[in-house]
């Protein structure tokens, strides 16, 4: 879709994106779970009174640094609990990636600039993005030690002349020609929270809301959003229309992935148990999903790469004709001795 063409959406006309801001935690990543077994222990800590789960989730109905102060007695109190929140967001927050939001990213990444708003802290969103290989694919990161309000930050990015510069899953920035400005009418922001919603509208930004995180559709369509979507794929139909479909050809483009192989501690055994290795149940639960998500990225990350790019510097390697990894040739060796065989 170009700058100049619109699409329909019911009975309203939705103009062309340009910038696409993306909330982090139950957006892009799972994170009822892991961000409550964070927060847990920072609420009985602290005496903030809550207990479950529910109550949780309740504390993103606006901006979740705004509630944790609402919760405290003092300003001390509120102060202490804030910083060992984001301490151990840090040290044990490692939630899996959404399924489906992979290759929408990189979808998107192709045709408007990425930011990601978060309330989580910077190292968090460096250690996601990178672990699931999309870091290259956001050009601004705004995270909630360096900006935890997340009107202040739309402000911001709107307000800079080199937000329109983005990144096509590669280091570098654009270079060539002139980008143009996003506007509050051409960037989006992607959450699940109807806070982020409201802030985003006070500011003048779209929003299309999620329901694979803390609120539900009506909640997200009640606090303003454009458009919510069931399926990570309906993100991509709604901002880019017809386009959605076409495969970008440059960096952005993601190849098939390669069956991954069983780890060493579940082919040691052949009964899906994990021993007693890396995979001991005496581990806490980040360090768990960090270990599998480690695991994961070793096992995957070169089918990932595009074909006939080194995995160690993003070059092209070892093949004149460029065609196809090392990886690949050695599943054509091994069908050949098969058939030899």
């Amino acid at each position: 879709m170009t700058g100049s063409e619109t699409k329909r959406s019911g009975s309203s006309t939705i103009g062309a994106v340009r910038a696409v801001v993306f909330d982090l935690d139950g957006t892009l990543v799972q994170t009822r779970i892991a961000s409550w077994e964070v927060f847990e222990p920072i609420s009985r800590r602290h005496g903030l009174g809550v207990d479950t789960p529910a109550q949780y989730f309740e504390l993103f109905r606006g901006n979740v640094f705004t509630s944790i102060r609402a919760l405290c007695s003092t300003d001390e109190q509120a102060r202490a609990a804030t910083a060992d929140f984001l301490s151990a967001l840090r040290a044990d927050y490692a939630p899996p990636l959404v399924p489906g939001m992979h290759a929408v990213v990189r979808r998107l990444a192709s045709e408007c600039t990425l930011a990601v708003m978060s309330s989580n802290a910077m190292e968090v969103l460096r250690r996601v993005l990178v672990d699931n290989e999309l870091a290259y694919c956001f050009a601004h990161v705004f995270g909630g030690d360096v900006a935890p309000d997340k009107r202040a930050a739309l402000r911001a990015f709107l307000a800079d002349a080199g937000s329109g510069y983005g990144r096509r899953c590669s280091a570098d920035y654009d270079e060539a020609g002139e980008a143009e400005r996003p506007d509050p009418s051409t960037t989006v922001l992607v959450t699940d929270t109807a806070g982020d919603v409201r802030d985003a509208r006070e500011v003048g930004v779209r929003v299309v809301g999620v329901t694979w995180g803390m609120h539900s559709a009506r909640e997200l369509t009640e606090a303003g959003a454009e458009f919510v979507a069931l399926w990570p794929q309906e993100v991509l139909s709604h901002l880019l229309g017809d386009n959605a479909a076409r495969e970008p050809s440059d960096a952005c483009a993601v190849p098939a992935a390669a069956v991954p192989a069983p780890s060493p501690d579940v082919a040691g055994c052949g009964c899906g148990c994990t021993g007693s290795g890396s995979g001991s149940s005496e581990e806490e639960p980040g360090e768990r999903r960090r270990r599998r998500r480690r695991e994961a990225v070793a096992e995957t990350s070169p089918a990932l790469m595009a074909p006939g790019v080194s995995a160690t510097n993003g070059t092209a390697a070892g093949r004149a004709d460029g065609h196809r990894s090392a990886a690949s040739d050695d599943v054509l060796d091994a069908m050949r001795r098969i058939c030899r065989g």
